[in-house]
């Protein structure tokens, strides 16, 4: 919970902001402020003159500046992208360890996210704070205030479906339930995220370990093809040995397209018959999107 009054960090760890979209990051600013907190940005939000986001140095330093000023009380990236991976190596992660602050990010930031968890075991929330000014902007700030500043929980309540153990169909699957065993039941820590980004880390320092974890998958782009590489790299990597569960979030190209098969589908074969595999709408790249803990335990 952060305090009516404090200041936060605004960073872009990933691609910078074009310089067309001041207007709607100056929007932001004073959404922020009129629910009480005070943005504070980093000196790396845009891109260049010629279209060049700053070094991962920079944008890493930037960071950091915020976990050691004690005024910033949480850091929200607004950025997107490719390059968030760049930074890894250059954080403190002591520092952030020894912090009481929250990052929260989304889509590319998925790299840090995990990152931070798998080298500090600290959670992190997978959220775009940019929701505040789309579509849905009324509700998201709402909920938004509700949980970081009030201590509520509106923004991390999300509703799920699991599939059955028998997954195959080329229809929609997501109302289906399995009542027996354990397809219903989603116990563990939360790592994971856009599924792309996610499996930069592999192989590295930086990728969390899978043992009894909640996997979460979630992506903007790719249809069933680029999924399935996705997939054929996860159980290649023993995730799927090693998973407790899986929370499937939006698939946004997937589902505009209506590809077949389905994701749902895709990971019932790649997962198995026993995994619990859960599946929500809530959690990905739309702006009517919740946020979901990442380094915390679900519990059902």
């Amino acid at each position: 919970m952060i305090k009516a009054g404090s200041k936060i960090g605004i960073v872009c760890c990933s691609d910078g902001q074009k310089r067309e979209y001041a207007e709607k990051i100056r929007h932001l600013e004073a959404v922020l402020k009129s629910i009480g907190l005070q943005p504070v940005f980093s000196d790396y939000i845009y891109v260049s003159e010629e279209g060049l986001s700053s070094t991962a140095q920079k944008r890493a330093a930037a960071l950091m500046n915020f976990y050691r000023d004690d005024e910033i009380k949480g850091i929200f990236d607004i950025s997107g992208g490719d390059l968030a991976n760049g930074i890894l190596p250059y954080l403190d992660y002591d520092v952030i360890a020894d912090s009481g602050k929250t990052f929260w990010g989304y889509s590319d930031l998925t790299t840090v996210i995990n990152a931070v968890y798998a080298k500090t075991g600290k959670a992190s929330v997978l959220y775009q704070i940019r929701n505040l000014i789309y579509d849905h902007a009324k509700r998201q700030t709402a909920d938004f205030r509700n949980s970081v500043i009030d201590g509520g929980e509106e923004l991390f309540r999300i509703e799920k479906h699991f599939l059955t153990a028998d997954t195959q169909a080329e229809c929609e699957v997501t109302d289906k339930v399995e009542t027996a065993g354990n397809q219903r039941r989603l116990h563990g820590i939360v790592v994971g995220g856009n599924i792309r980004c996610f499996l930069k880390l592999a192989g590295t320092e930086y990728m969390p370990d899978l043992t009894d974890k909640i996997l979460l998958l979630e992506s903007y782009s790719g249809t069933a093809a680029r999924m399935e590489t996705y997939l054929c790299q996860l159980e290649q990597l023993g995730a799927f040995r090693k998973a407790a569960g899986i929370l499937l979030g939006t698939f946004t190209e997937m589902q505009e397209k209506r590809c077949r098969p389905s994701m749902e589908t895709l990971v019932r074969r790649y997962a198995g018959a026993d995994m619990p595999i859960a599946v929500t709408g809530q959690i990905g790249h739309g702006t009517d999107a919740k946020g979901i803990w990442i380094g915390k335990t679900m519990r059902e």
